[in-house]
């Protein structure tokens, strides 16, 4: 790493990581129309993120220009991106959106740098500092009030166990992220080719009978107006996958992969604030401190990273920037997992 340029501009990349945070919670939002009007997790997992891959082909194929040979090397890594980043976050996020109110679904899948944290250091036999320790009982603990297994509130234990399957997902993902070879794929390569195989993983899935695979092209009920299929559809493909993931890449660079992920940690507010505004899903006294909890828990976790033995498994190792070029703009070991982000859930 030589030079780097973040926080050279503060106030503007504080604006674009609030926007990226902003535009990654709505997602589960604009969902729940499509899959309360007969869409499957699977298809409309599928088509975004098949749309989404698409968009972010170009901007791929010119950080691939003249290392086309990566590919062969790289389809390992494409295909457990696919299986664990599409199939298994962001459906489970999806089929947990279909069960469970908005809010409750993210904030147990926002569970996952948490299980990172943990599973790697077991996997190393590192204990944890104590921070770390702190942060995940915080967490675990906000998980519980959120559940509120004592209280009024009637969740889906289907539609828990699938966000909770996410979670788990997310943790893979993310030491998927974090161990990139310095001859891999480049970050936004890897997430468009991850996206095209996970929505092709679903779709073979879907045509063999596997997977439930049901689409519709008739009107949703959009917030109470009765709106085309795919006008929520272009919402959570351009605004919260496409322009989610280039801004977090921006906010990245600006501000640096510290600051930048706490900024991150908003996504889970505008989640639940959409989710009560349009949804009407309210959450109660007792999950809302739940979630506060969750959201603390995962700042202790990242404020403190992991054991100083242990490789940090939300950073990657390679020395490439944004779109692949030599590394004298972005930190990319600090921020990979923030530039392929929009692999995993949401």
């Amino acid at each position: 790493m030589t030079r780097s340029r973040t926080l050279d501009h503060p106030a503007a990349g504080l604006v674009v990581a609030v926007l990226s945070a902003a535009t990654f919670g709505m997602s589960g939002t604009f969902a729940r129309p499509l899959l309360s009007s007969g869409w499957s997790p699977g298809a409309a997992v599928a088509v975004r993120t098949a749309v989404a891959g698409a968009v972010l082909l170009p901007a791929a194929t010119w950080s691939m220009r003249g290392r086309g040979r990566l590919l062969i090397r790289a389809w390992p890594r494409l295909l457990a991106f696919g299986i664990v980043g599409v199939a298994g976050a962001q459906l489970c996020y999806f089929a947990a959106v279909e069960r469970l109110p908005v809010g409750i679904a993210i904030l147990i899948e926002f569970l996952g740098p948490v299980l990172l944290v943990i599973a790697t250091s077991a996997a190393h036999r590192a204990f944890p500092p104590r921070l770390t320790i702190l942060g995940a009982a915080v967490a675990i603990g906000g998980l519980f009030l959120v559940l509120d297994l004592t209280g009024s509130s009637d969740l889906d234990p289907v539609g828990i166990a699938f966000a909770l399957t996410a979670a788990v997902a997310v943790a893979g993902y993310f030491h998927l992220a974090g161990h990139v070879a310095a001859d891999s794929l480049p970050p936004v390569a890897l997430a468009s080719g991850g996206l095209l195989t996970g929505a092709a993983i679903l779709a073979v899935a879907g045509l063999v009978g596997i997977l439930p695979f049901d689409a519709t092209t008739a009107d949703v009920d959009l917030f109470g107006t009765a709106r085309a299929w795919w006008v929520p559809m272009a919402v959570i493909v351009l605004a919260s996958t496409a322009f989610a993931y280039v801004t977090g890449i921006l906010a990245a660079t600006l501000l640096g992969a510290r600051v930048a992920s706490f900024v991150a940690l908003l996504e889970v507010l505008f989640a639940v604030v959409a989710a009560w505004v349009l949804l009407d899903e309210v959450p109660t006294i007792i999950q809302g401190l739940g979630g506060a909890l969750i959201v603390a828990g995962v700042a202790l976790v990242r404020l403190e990273g992991t054991p100083a033995d242990v490789p940090d498994p939300t950073s990657g190792d390679g020395g490439q920037d944004v779109l692949g070029d030599e590394p004298d703009v972005v930190e990319v070991g600090e921020v990979e997992h923030l530039q392929v982000a929009p692999l995993g859930p949401r």
